[in-house]
């Protein structure tokens, strides 16, 4: 009897600010791979909608769940809702988040604040109502979308740098204390993307374009389906015995002190 350890046919995913960009790139990945989506945002409930029917186009079942990841009352209620009317989340992927570029003498307390909230404490609140059942139903996966930054710093961006910072040690707390559980926390660690925030300067001749396709050993950005590979499995059987560590999808960056070299 063969089994498709990467099969996720019955599964639900809850996948956090999966309206657009990596998020709803990584979510249908799962999708493909047979799990029904619960599609997470708090834009607008018209944006959820559309991004449901962008989901449908690619044969994937999914549904929108309206809820602020930073607000615990309507995280705990959203949940409870996903749990009675679509059922029991077996994966969930803690995607939304934000970034706010500004040097650090020149950033507000109230700007380097929301940057945690969103970025840190959410997946902390999510996952603290999305486990409990987990727990009572014999497992989970949990997957925290951390980045380069959780390794490195760059100028401008220090607030999201600790935040993700925080996230890697948040995921390897969650995995200490719930893999007794059967629940397996990682992490997914994206470089450089190719995405419609990106667009501008990933043109040649932009410095920071030809800065990222140099300093990448890949030599040129990463596609978002780039993240499906690690997204499937990190929620699959297959990971089953993979606990507290991050996967970067970077092209091979954090692998390199500097640019690679032309000679053999």
């Amino acid at each position: 009897m063969s089994i498709n350890l990467f099969d996720l046919t019955g599964k639900i995913a809850l996948v956090t600010g999966s309206t657009h960009g990596l998020g709803m790139a990584m979510a249908k990945g799962l999708g493909m791979a047979g799990a029904t989506i619960v599609v997470n945002g708090n834009s607008s409930q018209e944006k959820i909608d559309n991004a449901v029917a962008e989901y449908a186009k690619d044969g994937i079942k999914a549904f929108g769940s309206k809820f602020n990841v930073v607000n615990e009352t309507e995280v705990k209620e959203a949940i409870a809702a996903i749990e009675k009317e679509i059922g029991y989340i077996d994966i969930l992927i803690n995607n939304a988040g934000i970034i706010k570029r500004s040097p650090l003498l020149e950033m507000e307390v109230a700007d380097f604040k929301e940057v945690i909230d969103i970025d840190l404490v959410s997946p902390f609140i999510v996952s603290k109502h999305v486990v409990k059942r987990m727990i009572e139903r014999g497992g989970g996966k949990i997957i925290n979308i951390c980045s380069m930054m959780s390794e490195l710093g760059r100028d401008s961006v220090s607030a999201y740098a600790a935040a993700k910072g925080g996230l890697k040690m948040l995921t390897r707390s969650m995995a200490t204390e719930w893999a007794k559980y059967n629940i397996q926390t990682n992490g997914i660690g994206p470089g450089y993307f190719a995405t419609s925030q990106t667009a501008p300067i990933r043109v040649d001749g932009h410095p920071f374009n030809d800065f990222i396709v140099s300093r990448t050993p890949a030599g040129r950005w990463g596609d978002p389906e780039d993240l499906q590979g690690a997204a499937i499995f990190l929620s699959s059987k297959a990971s089953d015995f993979v606990n507290g560590h991050v996967v970067y999808v970077d092209g091979g960056i954090l692998a390199t002190i500097g640019k690679p070299s032309n000679e053999d």
